[in-house]
């Protein structure tokens, strides 16, 4: 019983992505869900910045995780350090093409191969202030149950169809 199709006019998968970030992402998707992290890509936050994943543990940990592909992605995508205000762990994920010596120290570091992702380095804890949490919270769950529902109604098909 499909309630949700991925199919067409899908808003994740806009042409931004590379298929090589596609395939990062999936991979992180599949180790999270396994820690128990709910996962949502492209949240866009409180200052314009977009997230590539943002995940929530059990416990309410928020993390961001920054895909980066190629050496050339990472040097020219110097907004990453804006993430910091709106997670407790910054991680940058990427796979194994990319040399991983050139990923700043002081962030997490996961490494993808698609059908998986190992965490090569933990992100230091750096605890959001109350409200922002909440604030970041209150994003991630409107806007996770706004694509719920476009993607169930993406379907076409009524519950008397199901």
């Amino acid at each position: 019983m499909t309630l949700v199709s991925i199919a067409n006019n899908n808003p994740l998968i806009d042409g931004r992505q590379s298929a090589r970030a596609m395939l990062v992402r999936r991979g992180l998707q599949i180790l999270l869900n396994d820690m128990r992290h709910a996962a949502l890509p492209e949240l866009v936050l409180a200052n314009g910045r977009r997230a590539d994943l943002i995940t929530i543990s059990e416990k309410g940990e928020i993390w961001i995780i920054e895909i980066k592909t190629s050496i050339e992605d990472f040097r020219v995508d110097r907004k990453w350090p804006d993430y910091r205000a709106y997670c407790d762990r910054l991680f940058f994920a990427t796979h194994k093409d990319v040399p991983l010596e050139i990923f700043p120290g002081d962030c997490g570091l996961l490494l993808s191969d698609g059908y998986g992702a190992h965490l090569m380095r933990d992100a230091p804890d750096h605890r959001l202030p109350p409200a922002t949490r909440k604030s970041v919270m209150l994003n991630f769950s409107r806007v996770a149950a706004q694509r719920l529902t476009m993607a169930e109604w993406a379907t076409g098909k009524s519950f008397d169809e199901i």
